[in-house]
């Protein structure tokens, strides 16, 4: 593995640290994606900065996203892993990343498995937060907004665990999988994702 055990406090830029985080929704895997940003020193990355992203910038690529969200569509596969790879090959990306939301599916783990052989490089580590069902329910329905009803959120998950659940067995099948309890406050999850990334060799 590429990142040596040290000092969390020390971990930057300069490691070349390229972490994925995965999590059901409403794991906090956005926020935690940021604060390990704060004290990582590289970007999040976060599928849905990188829509903005594309359709603020008016490229063709942008356009095109546009579009697919302009008709209600889901953005395709293909298209997603365009943008992680512009994303990646941008200036700040380049020493490391935290990439919150992609890869979602098997296609996309694949996808980007081909975009950093692309650039060179490999994946560091892929960190899991876990939260029991009936905790992400709860916080679902504490944020009180008008799609969350307790079926609607039950099916998001069950769709997390078909479309995205298989990539903890294949991040674990490679030896790059960590798994870190998300049932804590963010400061102690942030805390225990750090703590795993020092004690990796």
């Amino acid at each position: 593995m590429a990142v040596e055990a040290r000092s969390t406090r020390r971990f930057s830029a300069r490691d070349g640290l390229r972490l994925v985080v995965l999590g059901a929704p409403g794991s906090g895997k956005g926020t935690q994606a940021e604060a390990l940003s704060a004290r990582l020193e590289v970007p999040a990355i976060s599928t849905g900065e990188m829509l903005r992203q594309a359709v603020a910038s008016g490229s063709s690529l942008g356009r095109r996203v546009e579009r697919i969200m302009a008709e209600g569509a889901l953005v395709d596969d293909e298209t997603i892993a365009d943008l992680v790879r512009k994303r990646l090959a941008e200036e700040d990306a380049r020493p490391g990343f935290i990439l919150d939301g992609f890869p979602r599916t098997m296609a996309q783990a694949e996808s980007l498995q081909q975009i950093l052989e692309q650039f060179g490089t490999r994946l560091d580590t892929v960190v899991r937060i876990e939260v029991p069902e009936e905790e992400l329910v709860r916080r679902a329905l504490a944020r009180r907004r008008s799609d969350d009803r307790e079926e609607v959120i039950r099916r998001r998950l069950e769709v997390y665990r078909e479309q995205t659940e298989p990539l903890i067995g294949y991040y674990r099948e490679r030896g790059l999988l960590h798994e870190v309890a998300g049932d804590r406050t963010i400061e102690a999850v942030t805390e225990g994702i750090l703590s795993t990334l020092a004690q990796e060799v």
